[in-house]
């Protein structure tokens, strides 16, 4: 590939000389390397939890929160991630794009909301999933804050009582924690079930919320 971009970034610059002219040569076309291998890395794999989504430009940014650190990634259209991640690894907020302000309303809004500030929150979503995801996550999203349903009633939501195990494992998918409120659904017992960012987390958060009515 390296190679493949030295030659192109040689005809692009018309360089057929040795020496100097090579060496400025050699330093483009490793540079258009790195570019297609940072876009390669920002092609998120949808089948590791994160989101699937190709050709965009996307900022990331971290914010540390009561539940740890979580992840926000953004394209010009939407949220696209918020994960709960052990560690930050490599901000990347795109200045005078979309994108970039997208990540810093994201992680404004959460702080208010952990602050006890918010409990709506009003950013444009870019979600990745299938039809019955996305129309689960759409159910998520008119969960009232403070607020709980079973994983029955948001089945029978969806038109089948008998897909609450479908359900759990749509709102496990839901690739925007605490936004598209997957906390708020428990077992129909009151028992509190999985939950991508953990149990631990998920407790808080509905304890945060009981708090705040």
């Amino acid at each position: 590939k390296s190679l493949y971009f030295l030659k192109k970034a040689c005809e692009m610059t018309h360089f057929s000389q040795i020496g100097e002219k090579w060496n400025v040569c050699l330093r483009v076309g490793l540079v258009m390397a790195e570019i297609l291998n940072r876009k390669k890395e920002m092609i998120l794999d949808q089948r590791n939890g994160d989101c699937l989504v190709s050709d965009m430009k996307i900022s990331r940014s971290y914010v540390v929160t009561p539940i740890g650190m979580l992840r926000i990634d953004a394209c010009r259209d939407g949220i696209l991630c918020v994960k709960k991640v052990d560690e930050a690894g490599g901000a990347d907020v795109m200045l005078g794009d979309s994108s970039g302000d997208l990540v810093k309303r994201c992680a404004l809004e959460l702080g208010e909301y952990f602050a006890g500030e918010r409990r709506v929150f009003d950013l444009p979503l870019k979600l990745q999933g299938t039809a019955f995801q996305r129309r689960v996550w759409s159910i998520l999203e008119e969960i009232p804050y403070g607020e709980t349903r079973s994983y029955r009633q948001v089945a029978l939501r969806c038109g089948n009582e008998k897909a609450a195990r479908a359900v759990g494992m749509a709102s496990h998918a839901n690739p925007v924690l605490i936004l598209v409120p997957c906390h708020r659904m428990i077992g129909t017992d009151g028992s509190l079930t999985g939950y991508a960012a953990g149990i631990g987390a998920k407790r808080y958060l509905l304890q945060m919320e009981k708090r705040g009515l």
